[in-house]
C-alpha cells in the first residue's frame, strides 16, 4: 500500500506546485494583454448583471486573442477575447449573448469552480498515477494509457458538471437583470460554428463542456420548474 501511497502523494505535490505555476503565468499574460471593455452597449448590459448582484460595477477586460472564448481568471476578473467581440461588429453575436457568457464566468467565480478545478487536477493526478501503477502489473505497456483515458474522462465529467453549474447561475442572473435567457440560449446555438468545432471532435463523456442541446435542454427544465414554482 505504501508503495503506492508515497507515488500518489508526489503526484499531488507536484500536481499543486504546477497548478499554483499556471495560475501565476495566467495572470500575468492576461494583465498584459489585456484592457478594459469599451463597448457600449456590452458595458451597459453589465452594469445590470451588477445591479442585480448588488454590486456597484463588473469589470469586464478584452484579452488581445484570436479564439472565440470567455473567461475568469483565477483572481476573479471576467474577460472576453478579441475575437469575440470582432464577431460582435460583425454582426454575428449581440450584445446580450455576450452578456450571457459574462454571466456565467460570474458562475464560475460565485461558485468557487475555479478553486475547485485546482482540487480536482490533483486529484487526476493522483487518480493517474496510482492507476497506472496497478493496471501496469496486469497490463504492461498499456496500462498507462488506460489509467490515462480513465483520468482524463474522470476531469472532463467534472469540468461538464461545471459548466452546467455556471450556466444555471447565468440563466438565473440573466432572468434577475431583465435580460432573459434566450439570447444565453441562441449563443450556444451559434457555438460550433464561432468555434470552428464540429467534425473530429471527440465522444461525449470525453468532452470538457456538455453538448449544446444537454445545456439548452438544462436551462428550458430550470425555466419550467420556475413557473411552477
Amino acid at each position: 500500500m505504501s508503495a503506492l501511497l508515497i507515488p500518489a502523494l508526489l503526484a499531488i505535490a507536484y500536481a499543486l506546485a504546477m497548478m499554483k505555476f499556471s495560475v501565476w503565468q495566467t495572470q500575468k499574460s492576461l494583465a498584459a494583454g489585456s484592457k478594459p471593455l469599451r463597448d457600449p452597449e456590452v458595458t451597459a448590459l453589465a452594469a445590470r448583471l451588477a445591479r442585480a448582484l448588488d454590486l456597484p460595477a463588473i469589470k469586464v477586460n478584452v484579452f488581445d486573442a484570436d479564439v472565440v472564448n470567455g473567461l475568469a481568471a483565477p483572481d476573479g476578473q471576467i474577460y472576453l477575447t478579441r475575437a469575440f467581440l470582432a464577431r460582435k461588429a460583425q454582426g454575428l453575436v449581440t450584445a446580450e449573448e455576450l452578456a450571457s457568457v459574462i454571466a456565467h464566468e460570474l458562475g464560475h467565480v460565485a461558485l468557487g469552480h475555479l478553486r475547485r478545478r485546482m482540487i480536482d487536477f490533483t486529484g487526476q493526478n493522483a487518480v493517474f498515477v496510482v492507476l497506472s501503477a496497478v493496471l501496469n502489473r496486469f497490463l504492461p505497456f498499456i496500462g498507462i494509457w488506460i489509467a490515462n483515458l480513465i483520468s482524463t474522462a474522470m476531469m472532463a465529467r467534472l469540468s461538464r458538471r461545471d459548466e452546467f453549474e455556471a450556466d444555471a447561475y447565468a440563466a438565473a442572473l440573466l432572468t434577475k437583470a431583465g435580460i432573459g435567457t434566450a439570447p444565453q440560449k441562441s449563443l450556444f446555438r451559434k457555438l460550433g460554428a464561432l468555434t470552428g468545432g464540429a467534425a473530429g471532435k471527440p465522444p461525449a463523456w470525453m468532452m470538457s463542456h456538455p453538448a449544446t442541446e444537454d445545456r439548452i435542454a438544462a436551462i428550458e427544465a430550470m425555466e419550467r420548474r420556475w413557473q411552477t414554482a
